[in-house]
């Protein structure tokens, strides 16, 4: 059975948009899961411009919620993270004047630093995965790093899905690298863009074992109710 994690990072970016407490994330953290979410995706980014160390703390501690906190890697984020003790963790890459996360991680420019952070979380316990763009060398040194997981980005083959444009190269690559990951003992996820079209594309690639989602689902319940939506994905996923 393929997983639905959901992303409610917008939930608080609602929220924050009125300086209150309503929605409340954690609250949407519980409700998504009784919805049918296998777990609950939040990205605590440096700038906080939507989940928050509080709200990261509180979502960690939930009981019956499986948390995957995304992190950049930076050093106190990384501190953070270690502290509240998510069950998954993604490092994803971070620029502070990016609207959303532009693309994966470039792991030969830090492999180094990635591989010490990867060690921390790996000593914790704590599954670990890396996003990345679908590249089969991006794979190998995933390997070579040891991760449980790694998250394709999805983000090009998304945008010209929607678009109406050509997506054979890039589904392609996408498919490639699942092959290798998977062949490696790598367990495959995907995210970024993805909505109901996108989604079942991917789905014909058996290797994707976990599908992260938030902005389409978060938007698409304004018009149609969360627990909808979820269920909708659920169905897609089966």
């Amino acid at each position: 059975m393929k997983r639905l994690g959901v992303n409610i990072d917008h939930v608080a970016t609602l929220r924050n948009a009125r300086g209150e407490k309503h929605p409340d994330p954690i609250s949407a953290a519980l409700y998504v899961v009784k919805c049918g979410a296998d777990s609950v995706t939040i990205h605590l980014r440096e700038d906080r411009r939507h989940i928050n160390d509080k709200d990261a703390k509180r979502i960690c501690n939930l009981k019956n919620v499986l948390v995957n906190l995304e992190v950049s890697m930076n050093e106190s984020i990384i501190s953070n993270a270690l502290r509240i003790r998510p069950d998954y963790i993604c490092i994803v890459p971070e620029n502070r004047k990016e609207i959303t996360t532009e693309g994966g991680l470039n792991i030969i420019k830090n492999f180094k630093k990635l591989k010490k952070i990867i060690f921390k979380f790996k000593k914790a316990k704590i599954r670990t995965s890396l996003f990345i763009n679908p590249s089969l060398n991006d794979i190998k040194l995933c390997r070579s790093l040891g991760v449980d997981c790694v998250e394709i980005h999805t983000g090009k083959l998304s945008n010209n899905v929607k678009l109406k444009q050509k997506h054979t190269k890039e589904l392609q690559r996408i498919k490639n690298s699942s092959k290798l990951a998977n062949s490696l003992a790598i367990e495959v996820h995907a995210g970024h863009g993805l909505d109901y079209k996108t989604t079942k594309i991917l789905t014909k690639i058996k290797e994707i074992q976990e599908y992260n989602i938030g902005h389409f689902i978060i938007g698409e319940s304004v018009f149609y109710g969360l627990s909808k939506v979820i269920k909708n994905f659920k169905r897609l996923l089966k």
